[in-house]
C-alpha cells in the first residue's frame, strides 16, 4: 500500500483520509491479485495490465470509477445504496457508509468481464 502513501498524505481532512485509506486497504486485502497503482494522480487497481477500479476524493464524497460498463451493470445497486452517479463514476458521500458488497460485486464483475482485455481501458 506504499504506492498510495503520497496520495493519502495529500488529503487534508483526516476523516476523508481515513475513509479513503480504509477503502483502499479493503480492496487490497480482499483482492490480493490486483495491482495497486497511481495513474493521473488517482489511486486505482489493475489486473493483468487492465484497469479494474479507481477512486478519487472530492469535498463532499469519495468517487468510485468502475468504468461506464460497471456503472450501467450496477445502476440499480448504486441507487439502492443511496449513491449518485454519472456515466463513469458513483459518489459515496463522506457521511454515508461504504457499501462494500457493491464494491465487491463491481470488482469481481470487472475482473471477469475484462479477462480477455489486452488494453488498460475498455475499447
Amino acid at each position: 500500500m506504499e504506492v498510495f502513501t503520497n496520495y493519502l498524505a495529500g488529503i487534508d481532512n483526516p476523516d476523508h483520509r481515513d475513509r479513503t485509506e480504509e477503502v483502499l486497504i479493503w480492496v487490497a486485502n480482499h483482492f490480493q491479485n490486483l495491482e495497486p497503482l497511481i495513474k493521473w494522480n488517482t489511486p486505482m487497481f489493475s489486473y493483468n495490465g487492465t484497469y479494474i477500479i479507481g477512486f478519487s476524493t472530492a469535498k463532499q464524497h469519495l468517487s468510485v470509477s468502475p468504468e461506464e460498463v460497471g456503472i450501467t451493470q450496477f445502476a440499480d445497486d448504486i441507487a439502492q445504496a443511496g449513491y449518485s452517479n454519472t456515466k463513469g463514476l458513483f459518489r459515496i458521500p463522506w457521511n454515508k457508509p461504504v457499501d462494500y458488497e457493491l464494491l465487491r460485486k463491481m470488482i469481481e464483475f470487472n475482473i471477469q468481464d475484462k479477462a480477455d482485455c489486452s488494453t488498460f481501458w475498455r475499447e
